[in-house]
């Protein structure tokens, strides 16, 4: 099919499978620039060397061809790295929810996860499917936003109306899927013509992707964490690249000589008198020669911009100022790590809020496509690992105060960073050990026991002092008086 420029060009909604396609179609094409731009700047790509002159970017653009000198990569992985999805629990059960692990595992959600929340960061959304396999099982598919794009119902900003994903594989061949509450519709491999596809009925009832949007507003579109850094990181290239052209022009200081006769060359251009060389003496017959040399340009003003610039950065992004070295090189210590790195873990904790609702409507999903009545467990909790840093000695001495106020040991086992399935190991080897334990106490000497008396050692012994004749001279008096009967 011949898709508008704009693409749906009809007044209204999409009406057929053909237009739905159409009008999702344009909207991504419409943001590809943008995205693929933030991916750009994250992965250091960019390039954009912005030099004072034209002549100057001539003559040093090959020289810094591969120079890198890029922070948007740490300002999404220093908040990424400290996102990891541990496990789901719902309240009405005991810990986590062992079916809702094995979803996760089945589909590598371990690694892939990380994935979906350092796109999302990056360029503002990712999304996730969620379909049964060929063997009927649940299954968990990350997708970029450079290849899918959503629509909501009017009015909401949770239920969707349909959703598309164009992407090519890679063999160069095309592939169409769209999905609507009522029906899904996918066109064959490497097929170009949309109107030639499949209609066949959607089983969930529910368009089975999930967005995952950062910074999300009531109004507008959601934002990448790279929005307001760009600005500055083509500030810190352009200062840079200035102080590399100047360094190159006073990386030999100038020297000069006066008194000495200029000498020219047939065609009247002067000629150099020395050749300057680490090992070379200047030197001349003339007394009224005077030799000299330039002071080296300093380069400490670029590097004083760049340090103002980096923290301008670390104040927009909520990254930590130690994270860029912005303080001479000397890292922190002790209780100013963690008060410089509060922004940042309340940066991260937001961003959990968010994305943990998204991994619960996953979840959701899966036991959707299993007919699990837990398709409808709103009360369902995302557990996150705690994305704050201390030390192990901080850490165990803080779960050791929380056992006092009597917190479940399972409880305390996942808060000092153990997984479902350690914990899961933890259990069984409690009960091994009760068992040996026992099995000891049964194999090992038993105490003496009295008859008439109880059993155990505690009566036993109180037993044995009874029966005992006292001792001291009272004692010899009542032994007497026994004998004599």
């Amino acid at each position: 099919m011949i898709i508008p420029p704009n693409g749906y060009a009809a007044v209204g909604p999409p009406e057929s499978p053909a237009d739905w396609l159409a009008y999702l179609h344009g909207r991504l094409t419409s943001r590809l620039p943008e995205l693929r731009r933030y991916g750009e700047y994250y992965e250091g790509e960019h390039q954009r060397l912005a030099f004072s002159q034209a002549r100057f970017k001539a003559e040093f653009r090959e020289v810094f061809e591969n120079w890198r000198d890029n922070f948007c990569g740490l300002i999404i992985d220093s908040a990424t790295e400290r996102m990891t999805v541990d496990a789901f629990r719902l309240p009405d059960s005991p810990g986590t929810d062992t079916e809702a692990r094995e979803f996760w595992q089945r589909s590598s959600m371990d690694a892939l996860s990380n994935a979906v929340h350092l796109d999302a960061m990056i360029q503002g959304r990712a999304y996730v499917t969620v379909w049964a396999g060929t063997d009927g099982e649940p299954s968990i598919q990350p997708v970029s936003a450079e290849e899918m794009v959503v629509q909501f119902k009017p009015g909401s900003r949770t239920k969707l109306e349909a959703a598309a994903r164009f992407y090519r594989d890679d063999w160069g061949q095309q592939w169409v899927t769209l999905w609507t509450e009522a029906y899904v519709y996918e066109t064959k491999r490497g097929e170009t013509d949309w109107e030639k596809g499949t209609r066949r009925k959607n089983p969930l009832g529910v368009v089975p992707v999930v967005p995952f949007y950062n910074r999300s507003r009531l109004v507008g579109n959601p934002h990448s964490d790279l929005s307001n850094v760009i600005p500055i990181q083509d500030a810190i290239n352009k200062t840079v690249s200035d102080a590399l052209t100047a360094s190159e022009f006073a990386a030999w200081p100038q020297r000069y000589v006066t008194g000495l006769e200029i000498v020219e060359d047939d065609h009247g251009n002067p000629v150099e008198p020395f050749k300057v060389a680490v090992d070379k003496l200047l030197q001349a017959e003339d007394p009224a020669a005077r030799f000299g040399q330039f002071e080296a340009a300093s380069l400490s003003n670029y590097c004083d911009l760049v340090g103002l610039l980096l923290q301008h950065m670390s104040s927009i992004s909520r990254t930590p100022s130690h994270y860029f070295l912005v303080n001479g090189g000397t890292a922190p210590s002790g209780e100013s790590i963690t008060s410089a790195e509060v922004g940042l873990v309340a940066k991260v904790n937001e961003r959990m809020l968010h994305f943990g609702e998204s991994w619960e409507k996953v979840i959701r999903l899966c036991f959707a496509v299993k007919r699990d009545k837990r398709a409808r467990a709103y009360s369902m909790e995302t557990v996150w690992r705690d994305p704050e840093y201390r030390t192990k000695a901080q850490h165990i001495d803080a779960l050791l105060k929380l056992k006092q106020l009597n917190v479940p040991e399972v409880q305390l086992w996942s808060d000092a960073g153990y997984t479902p399935a350690q914990i899961s190991s933890f259990r069984e080897m409690r009960k091994e050990d009760a068992l040996a334990a026992a099995e000891v106490q049964r194999l090992g000497p038993q105490p003496e026991r009295i008859s008439g008396v109880g059993n155990t050692p505690q009566e036993a012994k109180a037993a044995r002092m009874a029966s005992k004749l006292p001792q001291g001279n009272s004692g010899n008096v009542n032994r007497k008086l026994a004998e004599q009967k």
